[in-house]
């Protein structure tokens, strides 16, 4: 059992030529430019594991991406979207990296949405290896074939507000760079260490050994969520393990953790769905961190 790596790919031709500050390609480019045709094989997964590139969609999720300047390879843009968000495409001439000026078909053959905004980068995946993600983490979100490219996204988006310090994708999770996720993602893509482990059980392991007690929301879990927190049992570095949306954590998995927690229903609905549960889960640990931080001892405020 073991976490992979970023896989090795083959040799390709740079994609990021440098510009001169202020040089870009302003001939609008139509939808079956070479340009235009190789992002567009980033909207399957395979054109994404073949370049080791995906596309970000939409003025704010792309301001993130510049942030992190290294990994943007490209922006894409409309004539009108280029004159709206002036300022990104000011900072991508700034770091060098091609402004591509597009049709608006063209760009929006790029888009999965139906109102496509006029603005897409191409991004370097930012895979890092598990241990590495997870080294010095406070807190952390395994997620083990969580499927829902939506749902993927919002977790990811949830552990970035509350503080987290990782998030590793398990098992047969989905793509972290499908583009429904990156959009439920609103940028915070780039705010985090991303991991993928091709076993969960091994993502596991690797989350003990960096210090992280295992925790797995689970609603049939032996452990209260509200009696852990008030215990202090959430002051220390934590690992919260998530399963699939449908059949939850397989039996296995859930053992291999420290703790099977229950968030408590204290009405009548049947359960939390999964992005709601891993919000309370994760903004409990989030809270108790800030607690021990500031002196407070479990239940003072």
């Amino acid at each position: 059992m073991h976490c992979r790596s970023p896989a090795r790919r083959a040799a390709l031709p740079d994609p990021r030529p440098r510009y001169r500050r202020g040089e870009r390609s302003d001939d609008p480019l139509g939808d079956r430019s070479a340009r235009i045709v190789a992002a567009r094989k980033l909207i399957r997964r395979s054109g994404r594991e073949a370049s080791g590139a995906f596309l970000v969609e939409g003025p704010q999720s792309v301001r993130e991406a510049v942030g992190s300047p290294q990994v943007v390879r490209e922006l894409i843009v409309t004539s009108a979207a280029a004159h709206r968000h002036r300022d990104i495409v000011d900072a991508v001439t700034a770091i060098g990296r091609r402004v591509s000026i597009a049709s608006d078909g063209a760009v929006a053959s790029l888009s999965e949405t139906t109102h496509p905004q006029g603005v897409v980068a191409v991004c370097a995946t930012l895979d890092v290896p598990t241990a590495e993600a997870l080294a010095g983490a406070r807190l952390c979100c395994l997620l083990a074939s969580v499927r829902d490219p939506g749902n993927a996204g919002t977790l990811l988006r949830c552990a970035d507000a509350a503080g987290a310090g990782a998030v590793v994708f398990a098992g047969a999770a989905v793509d972290p760079y499908n583009g429904k996720c990156v959009r439920a993602g609103a940028g915070s893509h780039f705010h985090l260490p991303i991991a993928r482990c091709a076993d969960p059980i091994a993502a596991v392991t690797a989350a003990r050994d960096a210090g992280l007690a295992v925790l797995a929301a689970d609603g049939g879990g032996e452990t209260d969520l509200d009696d852990l927190a008030d215990s202090g049992g959430l002051a220390g570095p934590t690992a919260w393990l998530f399963g699939n949306e449908a059949w939850g954590l397989p039996d296995e998995l859930a053992a291999a953790a420290d703790l099977r927690v229950a968030i408590p229903i204290h009405g009548r609905a049947e359960s939390l769905n999964l992005a709601t549960a891993a919000a309370v889960c994760l903004y409990a640990s989030a809270r108790a961190h800030r607690k021990t931080r500031s002196g407070s001892g479990p239940g003072e405020t």
